[in-house]
């Protein structure tokens, strides 16, 4: 096109026959230019403040000795320069380093073992507990009591706890021996899961926990996320409208922590149980209290059977196992689908008539496979006695305190003295 263009150019002028054949005069004129011819750049000389082969080669050799071998160049020139020597700035340093690829960590420095991430499992209440101590306020600045609890992760019930003035391992000792005197554990039936505090990591603990046939667990350093249960149960005790922005006295926590501890095993229902309290669960009455449940809310579909376009609704699921991490998918592996966040209800209770509006909406009765195997899976946690009550019961060492304020105290694990 280029050669075109310059023959059409003989006859007229260059700005027309560029634009017959829309080429940039600019470029027809760059083309005609003779090409100039490259030039080989000339090496660089060294610049006159720049350290020669022998000097560079004395400082690699300084920071290569066993005295310097492990320590960065600021500390080698320093160490130099109170001796009187100086052979190069500390940037030079770096660069020497960098070029023989040597620029990164220098120094000896321990090594941390890796952590194993914990899994554990509970598909029934007694097979793993988590344990924790908080802080509680005390009258003054800095000053604090230690309120120790034990928690069921299976149903969320709180099977031991204690207040205190101190955090020792010898009082987490018998906190954790009472706990299981109390509740009849058995060697090689349950996990105790903990963090890495002092307490929990100590010799006294341990031993027990070997004597008893306890297995232990703790969470990875500074990883709250693996002891889960022990501070959500903190954070909803905290949180509760009467709890005091201070104790006065070791005696008011006390107090206060029996109240509380009944209502939290009593009176809450937990959205992650399907809305029972811990002590439904951990009694094993779950099952009798859903069967009871879905009758309501049969019989509630019978009477105004057009305001549940869903069908005949179920009451929350008790899920059947309970995790402290659970185990990853494989790579390419699709992760099983979380049955505790699936909602928990599928009926939508009006007070207009929808029926009509979902013609082909599948209305389940009371021989529902599904709600059938449900109640099976449920029953199966229904082997335990049917209160509390029915626990053995062993009496406390004379030392200890037990607070009673009423009759319904009576089967609560007391806290006791810790002086």
């Amino acid at each position: 096109m280029l050669a075109a263009v310059e023959e059409l150019a003989q006859a007229i002028p260059v700005a027309a026959a560029c634009e017959a054949f829309g080429v940039a005069r600019s470029t027809l004129y760059r083309l005609r230019q003779a090409p100039t011819p490259k030039t080989e750049t000339p090496a660089t000389t060294q610049h006159h403040r720049a350290l020669s082969a022998n000097e560079r080669s004395q400082v690699l050799n300084v920071l290569h000795s066993d005295r310097f071998q492990d320590s960065p160049p600021r500390q080698v020139w320093a160490t130099l320069l109170d001796e009187g020597e100086h052979l190069c700035s500390v940037s030079t340093m770096y660069r020497i380093l960098q070029e023989q690829g040597e620029s990164q960590e220098r120094r000896d420095q321990r090594t941390h073992p890796a952590y194993a991430r914990p899994e554990l499992l509970a598909t029934a209440p007694n097979q793993l507990w988590s344990w924790d101590i908080t802080w509680l306020r005390g009258p003054q600045r800095l000053e604090y009591f230690y309120l120790y609890v034990i928690l069921d992760v299976f149903s969320r019930y709180v099977v031991g706890w204690m207040v205190a003035e101190a955090e020792s391992a010898a009082l987490a000792q018998r906190l954790i021996a009472e706990s299981c005197r109390k509740w009849a554990i058995q060697p090689d039936t349950l996990t105790l899961h903990s963090d890495r505090g002092a307490p929990m990591t100590s010799k006294p603990v341990a031993q027990l926990l070997e004597d008893l046939g306890v297995g232990k667990s703790h969470s990875r350093p500074y990883t709250s996320d693996d002891n889960p249960f022990s501070e959500a149960q903190f954070k909803t005790m905290k949180y509760r409208p009467d709890y005091p922005d201070r104790f006065q006295e070791l005696d008011q926590a006390r107090i206060w922590a029996v109240a509380f501890f009944d209502w939290y095993n009593n009176d809450h229902r937990h959205s992650s149980l399907g809305l029972l309290t811990p002590e439904m669960v951990f009694s094993g009455r779950s099952a009798q209290v859903i069967e009871a449940r879905s009758q309501v809310l049969h019989d509630a579909y019978l009477r105004h059977p057009e305001r549940f376009v869903a069908g005949l609704p179920q009451p929350p699921r008790l899920p059947d196992a309970v995790w402290i991490n659970p185990p990853r998918p494989a790579e390419g592996e699709i992760a099983p689908p979380d049955l505790a966040a699936i909602p928990y209800s599928l009926s939508v209770d009006n007070d207009s008539t929808q029926s009509n509006e979902y013609p082909n909406m599948r209305q389940q009765g009371e021989d529902d496979p599904t709600l059938s195997s449900f109640q099976e899976s449920c029953a199966s946690h229904s082997a335990r006695p049917a209160s509390l009550s029915d626990y053995p019961s062993t009496p406390l060492p004379p030392d200890e305190m037990i607070v009673d304020i009423n009759q319904r105290f009576s089967t609560r694990f007391p806290p006791f003295d810790a002086h």
